[in-house]
């Protein structure tokens, strides 16, 4: 028989354990499928866990053609999705796969940033070069696509196997980031033939071009992310970043809510909380990624890098016109340019 002090006490637990129990079944859970660093964005995921611990979050980092692919595949659905591939972003949207976010945060973002309420650009990333630091030991590192351009056809020897650039084919920020140097560089062609000819390594994520650039394997690097290319450098002093000051494309992130939203209420708090002061001056002060809102400070802002690099930001549109460059058939027809100019031109400079 339990004696009656230790049956007192246990009835005293009781209370306790079931408000435990309560307490952990009010929590509600929040799917975030992403293609963003874990690392990078720590600091922003962590300050929403502490503004709403109400809010179990998971957030899965993923490449950005498998995030698309959750997009229409996942059962359930994710709360919200995040990409950097800008026009897979705004085609899911368009196939009616968002659903409107109504708040104040939302209303009053910039249009230049958001389409129809429903997806929000809400990070200004830089694209950069980089470089080992004793690429200067052999020639001159480039500052702009022009020097680029040059290095690759006057230094093609030096330079074989040791550049690095995106995957059309593997990765949809690459192909955007293509597409988007077409636009604006007039030689671009010009320059993915330079790239065949010093056959330059395809890698599918900003990430292994720094490993590359890092254990010595590469010795310069074309088109990386930027906010994940400063945050490698600070760690890593033997890899130096350029913004090219001819232009500099600037990627957005976008999120949306999922219209199949388990809990689409967390979500629009997660989505608020992405544009909202707070979640920005995370972004700003304590991330690379580069915050949009033009009332918060901090080393990371869309102000500051303007102020920086001046008009020759180029930053992505976010609207409509995105759609063009997921259309199947311009798809079929920029791939098979780049692969006939990169790989005609590998194969030349590899003939004796």
């Amino acid at each position: 028989m339990i004696p009656l002090r230790r049956r007192f006490a246990w009835m005293l637990l009781l209370p306790l354990c079931a408000l435990t129990i309560s307490a952990r079944a009010q929590v509600t859970p929040l799917v975030v499928e992403a293609a963003l660093d874990h690392d990078v964005v720590a600091p922003l995921l962590e300050a929403f866990r502490r503004a709403h611990p109400e809010i179990d979050l998971e957030f899965h980092d993923r490449s950005t053609l498998t995030v698309d692919a959750l997009v229409s595949e996942a059962d359930p659905a994710p709360d919200v999705v995040i990409s950097s591939a800008m026009p897979w972003q705004m085609a899911r949207v368009n196939e009616g796969y968002a659903q409107r976010l109504d708040s104040p945060a939302a209303r009053s973002w910039p249009a230049w940033a958001k389409w129809r309420d429903e997806v929000f650009g809400f990070t200004f990333e830089p694209i950069v070069m980089a470089y080992r630091l004793d690429l200067s030991k052999h020639m001159m590192p480039p500052q702009t696509h022009a020097d680029l351009h040059t290095l690759l056809t006057t230094e093609q020897t030096q330079l074989r196997g040791k550049v690095t650039t995106y995957s059309p084919l593997k990765s949809g920020v690459g192909y955007t980031l293509f597409q988007q140097d077409a636009r604006y560089t007039p030689r671009f062609w010009d320059l993915v033939a330079g790239m065949g000819r010093v056959n330059a390594s395809l890698e599918a994520n900003t990430r292994s071009m720094l490993e590359g650039l890092s254990d010595g394997r590469y010795w310069l690097g074309y088109n990386l992310l930027g906010s994940y290319a400063m945050v490698w450098a600070q760690e890593h002093p033997e890899v130096i970043v350029q913004v090219p000051q001819d232009y500099s494309l600037v990627m957005m992130r976008m999120a949306f809510i999922h219209r199949d939203a388990p809990h689409p209420g967390a979500a629009a708090t997660f989505v608020d909380f992405l544009l909202g002061r707070e979640g920005q001056r995370v972004l700003a002060g304590q991330t690379p990624l580069f915050s949009v809102r033009p009332d918060v400070v901090g080393p990371y802002t869309a102000a500051r890098l303007r102020d920086q690099v001046g008009e020759q930001l180029y930053p992505i549109p976010l609207n409509a016109s995105l759609l063009a460059f997921v259309d199947p058939q311009r798809r079929k027809a920029f791939l098979a340019r780049w692969r006939r100019e990169f790989e005609r031109s590998r194969k030349v400079s590899s003939e004796p």
